[in-house]
């Protein structure tokens, strides 16, 4: 069975516009990758044209068979057009890679799930006291020992920098791997961290779990305002065994902002999960490896301005399904200004909860008032 692995909300950025690394997996904000150009239509709608927003940046390296490629990752854009939001042509997924031919041992499939490019200490020290039992422990070495591990651990949880600029223009400068056109569209950023997901024992803890929220000074009343909006999921129009099964997942963790199992499954939300089609670069068959869940919408709308809710409520999707090629192939589709690197636009499908005929669709975030609508 393949591995799933859940994205959780971290804490925000200080600012929507700051830089980061490629090893990053955070939700909005700009893209971070490891080279300058990218082909400016790959971040054009395919609907409207207008420019699309990040919603997704994930670092996944992988290994397959014998090839493992470090250097990977994906990025899910979206568009902001309220028209766009709820059509499969409003949404591009891209897959950034630099492959590595290495002789690997086993086929096996990793995920980085570090949010900062700060990695942890190479040296084991509790490992080498384990290898020199025989030995008299240099206590003054040990103390260097906890101290360089402390060091390290105290920068892996540095939060980013609050000395960022407000404009786009201006953040150019934080990175000079990015390159933006000033007319992108930025949506509230959030880093994300990762975990196994629980075991059917640990469900009701997880369930039960309240975490650390993003917003940590959110009021009683903004508590209540959520649970006014009567969002009644399980009785929605069309709800069938395989939205109450999605239901289901979703709420044994409520804060889960994607789920990435490569080569996996996914938990879907209508029984039709569409076409994946072939790689575009390859033309092998792409598999499915991660999919965006709705809590990732609910805390996008928190942050987000008046204005920009607005816009984001077109985003009513219950569920995105990316997938992409089951080799990982290194054959560009697209061009970028470092030959080491390729692009490839990967397939994502969206799915919403299926509508009545000449009913609107509805999505996740769906109020019941507008449920109660379609009934009459």
């Amino acid at each position: 069975m393949c591995e799933v692995i859940l994205g959780f909300p971290g804490p925000w950025a200080d600012d929507n516009l700051e830089a980061s690394d490629h090893y990053t997996t955070k939700v909005g904000g700009l893209p971070d990758l490891p080279f300058q150009y990218v082909n400016p239509t790959l971040l054009d709608c395919s609907h409207c044209g207008n420019k699309l927003c990040l919603v997704l940046q994930i670092y996944a390296p992988v290994s397959i068979e014998r090839t493992r490629i470090d250097e990977r990752l994906l990025l899910v854009f979206g568009c902001l057009t309220p028209e766009c939001g709820s059509s499969s042509l409003g949404w591009r997924v891209l897959r950034v890679q630099k492959a590595h031919d290495q002789e690997f041992s086993k086929v096996s499939q990793e995920i980085g799930p570090l949010t900062t490019s700060t990695s942890a200490p190479k040296t084991n020290w509790w490992e080498q006291l384990d290898d020199e039992n025989d030995e008299e422990v240099d206590l003054e070495e040990l103390e260097r020992a906890f101290s360089e591990v402390a060091t390290e651990a105290s920068h892996a949880k540095r939060t980013p920098s609050k000395s960022h600029s407000k404009t786009v223009s201006n953040s150019l400068n934080l990175s000079s791997a990015r390159v933006v056109d000033v007319k992108t569209p930025v949506v509230p950023c959030f880093y994300i961290y990762m975990e196994d997901k629980p075991s059917s024992k640990d469900i009701s803890i997880c369930t039960n779990y309240a975490s650390l929220s993003i917003k940590e000074n959110q009021s009683d009343a903004e508590e209540e305002k959520w649970s006014e909006e009567g969002y009644e999921y399980d009785q929605a129009l069309t709800a069938d065994r395989t939205y109450l099964k999605f239901k289901k997942k979703l709420d044994a963790c409520p804060e889960q902002c994607f789920r990435y199992s490569y080569g996996g499954k996914p938990i879907l939300a209508r029984a039709e999960d569409g076409e994946a089609g072939k790689c575009k670069a390859c033309g092998g068959s792409r598999q499915f490896e991660m999919q965006l869940m709705p809590p990732l919408l609910y805390f996008l709308q928190e942050a987000a301005d008046e204005s920009q809710k607005q816009l984001l409520e077109s985003w009513n999707w219950m569920t995105l399904l990316v997938h992409t090629c089951s080799e990982s192939c290194s054959k560009s589709s697209e061009r970028s200004d470092d030959r080491n690197w390729i692009i490839t636009e990967e397939s994502v499908l969206v799915q919403f909860e299926k509508p009545l005929n000449g009913s609107p669709k509805v999505g996740f975030f769906t109020p019941q008032h507008e449920l109660n609508l379609t009934k009459t």
